[in-house]
């Protein structure tokens, strides 16, 4: 397991299936596959107002999620973001090198300012792209996990690493994506044309990990379908059953083509109710374990600590050789 992962998730909200389906499923896999280092996002999270607090409180869930859903401690590595201030640091000289009109271009940038108004976009939406690029190519990460949606932002982090090293000589490593195919975009139990999100306005579009049995079954028994009836896998002409469906088969690993044989004929409400039940099931010793940790997160900050201490030795050895590099300081 010699080649590094890294990858991180903005303590915005709880998290959620979407969360676990798209992102944490597969890092609990790639855990044994390669070198890992997971962290918290939390200076990606202010690019929003937060609530000081909260935000503290949530980053110390987001690890004990980490954990709760089976990322194994001997096996990888946690740290929160702001901790390590050498990612600020190079997303400043990354800033340099970047060029406005394709910070513009970038889809996330693209569509909060459209949503919110291009004058009042602040500065940290625009340049949260680089940060991200910064979070990468600090460690020499060789591969990043990614859904279809974040794609581009490697995209731009690789084409930012290449155009310094022909600046100022081979320096960093360009990552290469893992992309996850099915499941990579859970969507929105209440509107299947957007991706299943923390901060969905609609309380019954997100199924969090922390959520009661009673809570689950009442989402997916308001989760919206079609009005055809039939139990079929399209994500063109059936987006909405096509997404519940994905979301059965990762709690049960039974296949689509199963689910769609064995639901044929049923209806939704049979669907719906049997898809609650599996839900419930997985998710129940996720929740019980994350509980227990929060109960008591003494360990989890020692693990943050240990974890911040040997992102920060790495983080440190680039930092000074890029800043030779570049000519800074003496």
């Amino acid at each position: 397991m010699s080649q590094l992962l890294i990858s991180g998730v903005k303590p915005t909200s709880r998290l959620t299936i979407g969360n676990y389906i798209g992102a944490l499923m597969q890092w609990k896999r790639l855990q044994h596959e390669y070198r890992c280092r997971f962290f918290v996002a939390d200076l990606h999270a202010i690019t929003v107002p937060q609530d000081p607090d909260q935000l503290r409180a949530l980053s110390i869930e987001v690890v004990a999620s980490y954990i709760a859903i089976g990322l194994d401690p001997r096996l990888v590595s946690f740290f929160i973001q702001s901790e390590v201030p050498e990612h600020a640091e190079l997303e400043w000289i990354l800033c340099t090198i970047a060029r406005l009109n394709e910070m513009e271009r970038m889809t996330q940038f693209k569509d909060k300012s459209q949503k919110g108004g291009r004058d009042e976009a602040g500065m940290g939406l625009l340049s949260y792209p680089i940060l991200m690029a910064a979070d990468i190519l600090l460690y020499d990460a060789d591969v990043v996990p990614v859904g279809e949606d974040q794609v581009q932002h490697l995209e731009l982090t690789r084409d930012l690493g290449r155009r310094f090293n022909e600046r100022f000589g081979e320096t960093f490593r360009l990552p290469k994506p893992l992309l996850q195919s099915t499941g990579a975009r859970v969507m929105s139990l209440a509107d299947p044309e957007k991706k299943m999100s923390k901060s969905d306005p609609s309380q019954y579009g997100t199924i969090f990990l922390t959520d009661s049995d009673d809570d689950i079954r009442k989402k997916i028994k308001r989760a919206v379908t079609d009005l055809d009836g039939t139990i079929h896998f399209d994500e063109e002409t059936k987006p909405a059953v096509s997404n519940l469906l994905t979301i059965f088969h990762h709690m049960t690993g039974e296949s689509i083509e199963s689910l769609e044989t064995r639901f044929a004929g049923q209806g939704y409400g049979a669907f719906k109710d049997q898809l609650a039940e599996a839900i419930i099931t997985h998710l129940s010793s996720i929740r019980a374990r994350l509980l227990e940790l929060l109960a008591d997160p003494a360990p989890i900050h020692t693990l943050l600590d240990q974890g911040r201490d040997e992102a920060q030795r790495a983080a440190r050895e680039k930092i000074q050789l890029v800043k030779r590099r570049v000519g800074l300081g003496r």
